[in-house]
């Protein structure tokens, strides 16, 4: 049984100016499944992830969310879905000033009225989920660089999303940090069904945890590949398709 697509992209064109970044772009992001944007530096994939979860608008073409158009809504029903995504950025985010708990209750407070003690409960059990327990008032530059991660990944959670979008989530880990926090994100994945985007680069994150993709190209400026990346990376007989997935250059 075909799974419902969550997200929906169709004839999407992205500028910066008069700069064209992609064009043509269409596919469908299902629920449940780990989605990934692939491809090479420069070739938009940040810049695609921006778009999916409205912090920037398309020059044409529509991006559906939940059923909502994001370049068509700015009232209540944008709102609401805002709150039902949550956001890794690369670099984590976290505001210095804070510690870990006040980060992850950022969103808590923003989008809710809830009382203070299941605020801090809210808090403790996202911090437990990503292995943080005992480390709520430390504050990001007291952390590694895969516990600001995990931190990072506990606001994203805070008001359990139905979609997670993830920005080169192992950028900047060593080889054992980035694979522990893969095994995370898969069970997160596995165990809540959620939704997931993540951008990467990194072919152990892809094999590992995504279940279908898009391989963006620079010079066509639109979907290269589609589909599993195992498959893609076995079976495809496009060669730049092959160089991506064998590291050739």
């Amino acid at each position: 049984m075909e799974v419902e697509p969550v997200i929906q992209v169709r004839d999407l064109e992205l500028r910066y100016g008069e700069t064209a970044i992609l064009r043509n772009v269409s596919f469908d992001v299902r629920r449940g499944e780990i989605f990934g944007i692939l491809g090479g530096s420069g070739c938009g994939k940040s810049t695609l992830l921006k778009h999916l979860f409205g912090l920037l608008r398309p020059y044409s073409g529509s991006i559906v969310v939940e059923g909502v158009e994001l370049a068509g809504n700015h009232g209540n029903a944008l709102e609401r879905l805002r709150s039902k995504i949550g956001v890794l950025f690369q670099s984590g985010a976290l505001i210095s000033s804070m510690c870990v708990a006040e980060n992850v209750a950022l969103p808590i407070q923003e989008h809710t009225r809830l009382p203070r003690p299941i605020t801090d409960t809210m808090v403790l059990l996202k911090l437990q989920m990503v292995d943080l327990s005992g480390f709520e008032h430390y504050f990001p530059e007291e952390l590694s660089g895969g516990m600001r991660k995990r931190a990072a990944l506990a606001r994203a959670m805070a008001l359990d999303p139905e979609i997670l979008f993830f920005d080169e989530p192992s950028a900047g880990l060593d080889p054992v940090t980035a694979a522990e926090l893969d095994h995370l994100i898969l069970t997160i994945n596995r165990s809540l069904n959620t939704t997931m985007v993540i951008v990467t680069h990194d072919l152990d994150s892809i094999f590992a945890v995504v279940d279908r993709a898009v391989l963006l190209d620079k010079n066509t400026r639109g979907i290269l590949a589609e589909g599993d990346p195992r498959i893609l990376r076995d079976s495809s007989e496009h060669e730049a398709v092959r160089r991506f997935f064998h590291r050739k250059p």
